[in-house]
């Protein structure tokens, strides 16, 4: 039987497999940005409650396969247990009816949090001594769906299914619109909740986690240069707070 390090080799290669056959398939290109947040706040919870720096790199094919890495820092050393590296593997098709489905692998890294990267094991592993041993990387699936031009509402899924004792699992409804040159979306998250490990959303029943709504436009600096804003309000009914961020791409 396999062991735990050689079923992650063993799944890497997969991955990185499939996304070398998707590269073959369609044309290359390499994708590079940072984002700055006045707070990092991930579906609907405050992560760090400190500005965050989140940097990406990603290569994608022009048949749909994107392979990538995403940051989040904070700019404050007392919050760095918190400093989160995503590392993802995605695949996009979109229907001649306009249908568009995305499924996604992101595995959940946390480079202070004092386990070593190459340690994979599961929430439940044990050291030689007996001590709990849980990994550093915690995987999860994800798939959304998007409606066509005529009805461009978006749902999406998400499940962890390694290294969260409680298999946790969130949900979004995305509507998008346009006033003038403001591209707006309308969003409402929701979780399962979870009694084995409800710390990971606040909650172990079903409830209302993220709602709120974002706004992005570019704001021209000078003829040749514009910079990406994004302002969003979002509302966490279930911890009963609010928050108003504010970001720019670079």
């Amino acid at each position: 039987m396999l062991n735990k390090k050689s079923m992650i080799i063993f799944l890497t290669a997969i991955l990185v497999g499939s996304f070398t056959v998707g590269v073959m398939a369609g044309e290359l290109s390499v994708n590079t940005g940072v984002d700055m947040y006045n707070r990092y706040v991930w579906r609907g919870l405050d992560i760090a409650n400190t500005p965050s720096v989140q940097p990406c790199l990603s290569v994608s094919s022009s048949c749909g396969f994107e392979l990538g890495a995403w940051g989040a820092y904070t700019l404050s050393n007392e919050a760095s247990d918190s400093d989160e590296i995503d590392f993802y593997l995605s695949y996009t098709r979109e229907l001649n009816s306009g249908v568009a489905f995305s499924f996604l692998a992101t595995d959940y890294y946390f480079p202070n949090a004092g386990i070593d990267f190459f340690n994979f094991n599961n929430h439940d592993d044990t050291a030689d001594n007996g001590d709990p041993d849980p990994g550093a990387h915690t995987i999860e699936l994800g798939l959304s769906i998007s409606g066509p031009e005529a009805f461009p509402m978006t749902f999406s899924a998400f499940f962890n299914v390694y290294n969260d004792a409680g298999n946790n699992a969130y949900f979004q409804l995305d509507y998008p619109a346009n006033v003038g040159e403001t591209a707006l979306d309308v969003f409402c998250g929701f979780t399962a909740g979870s009694e084995d490990n409800p710390g990971y959303y606040g909650t172990d029943e079903f409830d209302l986690i993220n709602v709120g709504v974002s706004a992005d436009r570019d704001i021209t600096v000078t003829d040749q240069f514009s910079l990406p804003l994004s302002v969003a309000l979002i509302v966490n009914p279930n911890a009963e707070i609010s928050y108003l961020l504010a970001g720019v791409s670079f």
